[in-house]
């Protein structure tokens, strides 16, 4: 009966610690996410701003029903897949020559967090001016060079990836440090036997490394994939979607169809959209660090 009773004490005192801070998220959080699924089966837009009568799946099945919704959500796949890997294959080249660094690795840590700790509009901005196709640092060192000047966000076959490079530039600098750290984490004993029996570097990395990071790799890999599917902030400053609809992702198709199209109702739809295919990547997320554990 002592024990149950001090449980029972240790429940309350949780939930009354937990309190002020699930109230703040059901506040901040909460009514805003359930305002915006009442609104994805409404009627309102900002021509006619009136919730009723409401409509209830008849804003996804617009929504879905748009070709143009299914580029965009072709082209988040696709620039989410180069994006991280891009930045996965640099990450781990970079955190493989800082876990063999001796000296300095502070000094090189500190550079690398440069990126990551700039706003995301911040190196837009940076970078739409580097890139200006008159103007440009980017240009004037072709020109430099002989080469012909490019129109780095203008021209539909570099846009994209242009915005993609962009992206790696900045984000592999998170994947390098929980890949660094996954690196450090390593028992060495498997390494000294490997080399008892003679494997080389390269055996090591592919037989031993590897396995063994498997699962932080698999971590910073699904993070980053939350996070480039849900990006909005690059192609609102650098190409606004365009050319044409060559750089427009699924959050900015979100944006577009309520704002620009006015129509606040099929906006939202499309944002519960990409909602529901965050929150698998969550699940997902979640569920490799459950069998990590």
């Amino acid at each position: 009966m002592r024990f149950a009773a001090l449980a029972d004490r240790d429940w309350r005192t949780g939930w009354a610690f937990a309190a002020p801070g699930l109230v703040t998220l059901a506040i901040v959080m909460g009514l805003p996410l359930v305002y915006a699924a009442l609104i994805s089966v409404s009627s309102l837009t900002l021509l006619k701003p009136m919730l009723l009568p409401l409509t209830g799946f008849k804003n996804f099945a617009i929504v879905m029903s748009d070709p143009l919704f299914w580029d965009a959500l072709w082209l988040t796949i696709k620039y989410s897949v180069i994006t991280v890997t891009g930045e996965f294959v640099l990450g781990l080249g970079v955190a493989l020559m800082l876990n063999r660094a001796v000296t300095m690795k502070p000094v090189y840590f500190a550079i690398l967090t440069i990126p990551m700790a700039m706003s995301p509009v911040s190196v837009a901005l940076i970078w739409r001016m580097l890139l200006q196709p008159n103007l440009g640092i980017a240009n004037q060192l072709l020109e430099s060079l002989g080469l012909p000047r490019l129109d780095w966000l203008g021209d539909a076959d570099f846009a994209l990836w242009t915005m993609a490079a962009i992206d790696i530039w900045q984000q592999t600098s998170f994947v390098i440090l929980i890949l660094a750290a996954g690196l450090a984490s390593l028992p060495r004993d498997p390494y000294e036997a490997a080399e008892v029996d003679g494997a080389s570097p390269l055996q090591q990395f592919w037989y031993i490394t590897l396995p063994m990071l498997r699962p932080v790799a698999a971590i910073a890999v699904i993070i980053q994939l939350i996070n480039e599917f849900r990006t909005y902030d690059l192609p609102y400053i650098l190409t606004k979607g365009g050319p044409g609809n060559s750089t427009e992702v699924l959050s900015f198709f979100a944006y577009r169809r309520a704002f620009l199209g006015l129509h606040l109702n099929e906006g939202a739809a499309a944002a519960f959209v990409l909602l529901l295919i965050v929150l698998g990547l969550t699940i997902l997320f979640f569920a490799t660090l459950e069998r990590r554990r």
